[in-house]
């Protein structure tokens, strides 16, 4: 069976966007793959944090992963923080990293641009999230074009420690998400949904109130000809919310735009939003049955004893290929 390796920053609550384009993935690839799941916190301190609502969002996150249907006796989920073998294996990463090809990290060079300090930790992010990843031998690793660059140098480093010290590493395929993970923002459909967009009406949250949803379905930008029809070019906010309705509510998006031909948008998006609701509630249900409960702490206690177990033998080989630490006699 291959692995698959998958991180997600707790950096606040989970959008629609996040959900459809990442989470609900992983939940149909437990079926097929050795999946490990993991909550990179370690990752999120590149940048300054609050201490609580960190702690917070770890849980929240943690949480959501199994509300939303990921099994625990079929993949593993952990915190990252809690299998120190990740700091580890990033630091002998760091070692045949060099600095040219961090700084050329598109994600460094946006997130440092105009600012006189800069976090040692945003350039040497990409090594960390190498370790994630080679430390329990993925095949496969899922991740939006936003990362694609990063999964490149993480291959880049995977052969260049086989072919300076031992050949221990599996070269990870990228393995970008189906059609229809991007989810767009709800009043400028032109770009990704986003937690941080300054407009709160132009995401959802997989913990926004019934009352929430619905008027931020209500209020999303389409356009003026009336028409429930795909065409990202014309027509990108109908085309967003057609995309929504039709991985939410199982449904073709031919077989949509038939059933509203003949009616307007209201009634569109009144439907849509029943099926949002539909789908949200029994997630968000389990959610805050689980979010402050012992059976999330046994959860991921389970994790990262098994995830430990795996990374730290491929630390093992990392040091004995290096030639760090004693033979021991």
């Amino acid at each position: 069976m291959k692995t698959i390796f998958s991180g997600i920053q707790p950096s606040g609550v989970i959008t629609l966007g996040n959900y459809i384009g990442a989470i609900r993935q992983f939940i149909e690839l437990q079926e097929d793959y050795d999946c490990y799941f993991c909550v990179v916190d370690q990752h999120a301190i590149t940048v300054p944090q609050d201490r609580l609502k960190l702690r917070k969002n770890i849980r929240s996150l943690a949480a959501l992963y199994i509300a939303a249907g990921l099994d625990p006796q079929k993949a593993t989920l952990f915190v990252q923080s809690e299998v120190p073998a990740h700091a580890q294996a990033a630091w002998m990463l760091q070692c045949i990293s060099y600095i040219g090809e961090l700084e050329r990290m598109t994600q460094f060079k946006d997130k440092s641009d105009g600012k006189d300090a800069v976090s040692a930790g945003l350039l040497t992010y990409p090594p960390l999230m190498a370790a994630d990843i080679l430390l329990y031998g993925a095949d496969l690793v899922p991740v939006g074009e936003d990362q694609k660059q990063h999964l490149e140098l993480t291959r880049d480093l995977a052969e260049r420690f086989n072919n300076r010290y031992n050949d221990i590493f599996t070269i990870p395929e990228v393995r970008i998400p189906k059609v229809g993970a991007r989810v767009m923002s709800l009043q400028d459909p032109t770009k990704k949904m986003s937690k941080s967009d300054e407009n709160q009406r132009a995401f959802i949250t997989m913990l926004d109130e019934p009352k929430q949803i619905e008027k931020k379905i209500k209020s999303a930008v389409t356009d003026s000809e009336g028409i429930v029809q795909f065409d990202q070019t014309n027509k990108p906010g109908v085309s967003n919310l057609l995309t929504i309705y039709s991985i939410l509510g199982n449904k073709s998006i031919k077989e949509l735009e038939e059933m509203y031909v003949g009616k307007g948008y209201g009634d569109f998006k009144t439907d849509l939003a029943e099926v949002v609701l539909n789908y949200i509630t029994p997630i968000q249900e389990r959610f805050y049955q689980l979010v402050d409960s012992k059976e999330l702490d046994d959860i991921l206690d389970e994790g990262a004893v098994k995830a430990a177990a795996k990374a730290n033998k491929m630390v093992k080989k990392m040091e004995n290929a290096m030639g760090l630490g004693r033979k021991r006699r």
